[in-house]
């Protein structure tokens, strides 16, 4: 497989609320892993573990600096890409300091317009995705447009307990700093029930809660053969 087109190699021009994600994922970059590795590593470690599983090349979305690289299995092909170039340099760092054999390639790209041919991947991950972007319906539509028929979708993240008054005060400070710290504090089930719901080609196949204290879940969804 061709991984990287020639014209799609560098990013596209984005939008200002993609641009106030990009600068704040800079910021994070230098501290990104110190604070973050052991946190979010079972939910790494679960969504790294179902992709192995899967037949084909593995597309990892938002690969950041790189932590889940050494997670997948060694037998396994996989090519990441990332909206900050700062995260991409850290992990192409992680990727020859382990000598990542079955890391293929990283690129700086934006999700909602990869650069890869329709039905390239068997699997598509997205590790604490979906509520950084302000158009996860748009990443979903695009990570299903090049996952072939049979393959999946895996995410891992937050999903918000169904509470009005816990709703409101995440919106709120998603909306007052969400631009600062990179993601979006609230993300209801319905991103995701919604999406399935217009997609008649994918099928739900997985959503089970992983620690620590079952704060995030894991989803898996099929792409209809």
């Amino acid at each position: 497989m061709s991984a990287f087109p020639q014209s799609q190699r560098q990013a596209e021009q984005r939008p200002g609320d993609d641009y106030n994600v990009e600068t704040a994922y800079a910021r994070w970059a230098p501290m990104y892993d110190f604070i973050f590795a052991k946190w979010l590593e079972p939910g790494r470690r679960a969504a790294a573990a179902a992709a192995s599983g899967t037949d084909g090349p593995i597309l990892d979305v938002g690969v950041g600096t790189g932590l889940e690289l050494p997670l997948f299995s060694p037998a396994a092909s996989v090519v990441g890409v990332d909206l900050s170039e700062p995260m991409l340099h850290l992990a192409k760092r992680r990727v020859r300091r382990k000598r990542l054999a079955q890391v293929e390639g990283l690129a700086c790209m934006d999700a909602c317009r990869l650069g890869f041919k329709d039905s390239s991947f068997g699997c598509a991950a997205l590790m604490y995705v979906l509520s950084v972007t302000p158009e996860p319906a748009a990443i979903l539509n695009e990570v299903a447009r090049v996952v072939r028929p049979g393959g999946e979708i895996i995410s891992i993240g937050r999903i918000s307990p169904e509470l009005p008054a816990l709703a409101a005060l995440e919106i709120w400070v998603g909306r007052r700093f969400g631009s600062q710290i990179g993601w979006r504090p609230h993300f209801p089930w319905k991103v995701f029930d919604d999406w399935l719901k217009s997609r008649a080609d994918m099928r739900l196949v997985e959503r089970r809660r992983i620690a620590p204290l079952g704060l995030f879940t894991l989803v898996r969804i099929q792409r209809i053969p």
